[in-house]
């Protein structure tokens, strides 16, 4: 069955002209998903049970093999626990969140660097930057942290010997 269903995709595709794949939804483009109300454009189905399945497998996949370890962690834990109990509003923010760049959104989760007003205002984003800061300021002392709109310092300090270094922690 699902041999023949490749092969009916790829049938499309191939009599499907050049100019109607341009309408397909941008991975990244996250600022035009905020303006659309269209659950049917990300795909959203919650017509049958298999369908549900389906689209929370693909969500959990795509939160927790991002390719950015530390997102990987934290957003794929958070989906598991999350997900079952999302509606379609629900669903839609995850999308969105999903489809911003790994860079920023670390920066943003962590406090690095202030979201923009769209990404602040998702619910889902919300949810994961409270779980994050959270979890930062119950197992991470203050002086390992930069202080917010800083970068964080990679990599172990050894040099930094006197008064006004960190006691623990990676700088």
């Amino acid at each position: 069955m699902a041999s023949l269903r490749r092969a009916v995709t790829n049938v499309q595709r191939i009599l499907t002209p050049s100019t109607m794949l341009c309408n397909r939804r941008p991975q990244y483009g996250w600022i035009s998903n905020y303006s659309s109300d269209s659950t049917q454009s990300l795909g959203i189905d919650f017509s049958s049970d298999e369908s549900k399945r389906r689209l929370f497998n693909r969500l959990l996949y795509r939160s927790k093999q991002r390719g950015f370890l530390e997102l990987d962690l934290v957003l794929g834990r958070w989906v598991e626990e999350h997900i079952h109990s999302m509606d379609k509003n629900g669903i839609k923010s995850l999308v969105n969140v999903l489809d911003l760049e790994n860079p920023d959104l670390w920066k943003w989760l962590t406090g690095q660097e202030q979201p923009p007003e769209a990404v602040k205002n998702n619910p889902v984003f919300c949810a994961v930057h409270d779980k994050v800061m959270n979890n930062l300021n119950s197992h991470a002392s203050p002086e390992t942290r930069s202080t917010p709109g800083q970068t964080w310092v990679r990599g172990w300090d050894d040099f930094k010997k006197g008064r006004d270094s960190p006691i623990t922690g990676n700088q």
